[in-house]
């Protein structure tokens, strides 16, 4: 088990991260708030979870180890590999998807793409008594809420880790907030893949 691992930022994408520890470079599978809070060149300690697989190795990353927990939590669920838990945390934050498990939200939880009604059902019937409730403050915090524009800051800096100018950046944030004109805000690897495509025209 990999707890962690620090060192510097060497590279990072819409997906993931390459972290530079000591010499070597390890790629880190992350959400994009968690890449949000990772700039190329700055130093990082980032908790992780290996997967281990017949034909490969993969290192997820995380921004706190309460979401590491979470992630590895949701895949004692049958049906919920690694990355359908990734893109669960990617939507939702831990909290949310406890409150979520805990109230028996259908809703929320087919918010997440490749979950249906019938899986959610099935995450709450064997997550209930696993995930327990939300614990401190937010407990029923979501990711990128459009009121607070919390994701504003987040596809900014992942443009910036992908090599675009702050300037640039900010055009495309701007523009992809006018295209959502006040409505509910996607998680926010939609809202950046919707900013690169304002950048490419």
């Amino acid at each position: 088990m990999i707890a962690f691992v620090s060192g510097q930022v060497a590279a990072a994408g819409p997906d993931g991260a390459v972290i530079d520890v000591h010499g070597v470079g390890l790629a880190v599978q992350c959400t994009p708030a968690t890449l949000a809070g990772l700039r190329v060149g700055d130093q990082a300690k980032v908790p992780t979870s290996l997967v281990v697989r017949e034909d490969s190795l993969t290192l997820f990353g995380f921004a706190d180890d309460d979401e590491r927990t979470v992630f590895e939590l949701l895949q004692t669920a049958s049906g919920v590999g690694p990355r359908l838990a990734l893109a669960m945390l990617a939507v939702h934050t831990p909290n949310a998807l406890r409150r979520a498990v805990a109230t028996e939200d259908l809703n929320a939880l087919t918010k997440v793409p490749g979950i249906g009604k019938k899986g959610a059902q099935r995450i709450v019937l064997e997550l209930k008594d696993r995930l327990g409730g939300p614990v401190g403050d937010g407990a029923a915090e979501v990711r990128a809420p459009a009121a607070s524009e919390a994701w504003r800051a987040q596809v900014q800096m992942g443009l910036v880790n992908l090599g675009w100018s702050a300037k640039d950046a900010d055009a495309a944030v701007d523009a992809v907030a006018a295209d959502l004109d006040g409505a509910e805000a996607p998680p926010v690897a939609a809202l950046l893949k919707s900013a690169l495509k304002k950048l490419a025209k």
